[in-house]
């Protein structure tokens, strides 16, 4: 472990470095969605979601579908359906245990972001997650997500990382692959050239996506 001479340890050691915010930025959580807060998620087709089991192990994951796919159900619930993924189902068992979650939603091109926290359960009704079908397939499970804050983010993150920009993208081939990983951590015998071959092979045909 790295060795870290300097630690804060209370909040107002870190007052005195970074400050306090502004009141105007200070009071820019709401409890409720409005027709502003709705315009981004209705927009996004990307988010990431963090949960925590009980004994406090933590966990963020990626969500994304067609621009619109978190749907509004009113202004304090949202509806985030469960598509196919690799079964280990770390946001659904963490919900069961805690049922607390954290979103932030992302629009391609656009700075801002906007961020939900509030609590969660898992639905199979299958009435409600119709609404959330694609290529006619109805998702199996969704989060219905209670609005206990809303609020905006700004820019600088994404300005900092110029996230954005088509030539800061970075060729798939230079980075390491998926078979690549698992065979590092899960599986020395792995056959990475065959599981990539079979992956690549799924997703073309949109095998296992809904």
């Amino acid at each position: 472990m790295a060795i870290v001479l300097g630690v804060i340890e209370t909040e107002s050691e870190l007052r005195e470095v970074i400050g306090s915010p502004t009141k105007l930025v200070a009071g820019k959580v709401a409890d409720r969605l409005n027709d502003i807060f709705r315009e981004y998620i209705v927009r996004s087709p990307f988010l990431c979601i963090a949960t925590s089991s009980a004994d406090g192990a933590l966990d963020v994951s990626p969500r994304g579908d067609p621009a619109g796919f978190v749907r509004i159900l009113d202004e304090h619930t949202l509806l985030v359906p469960d598509r196919p993924g690799n079964k280990i189902a770390d946001t659904l068992t963490n919900v069961l245990a805690t049922g607390r979650v954290a979103l932030i939603f992302l629009v391609p091109g656009v700075g801002d972001s906007f961020r939900v926290n509030g609590s969660a359960r898992i639905t199979d009704d299958p009435d409600l997650l119709q609404g959330s079908a694609v290529e006619g397939k109805t998702p199996r499970l969704g989060l219905v997500i209670t609005v206990e804050e809303a609020f905006t983010q700004c820019s600088k993150a994404l300005i900092r990382s110029d996230l954005w920009n088509p030539d800061r993208r970075v060729d798939p081939q230079e980075m390491p692959t998926t078979g690549q990983m698992l065979k590092a951590v899960s599986d020395p015998t792995l056959d990475v050239d065959e599981y990539e071959r079979a992956r690549v092979e799924r997703y073309r045909k949109r095998e296992g996506l809904y």
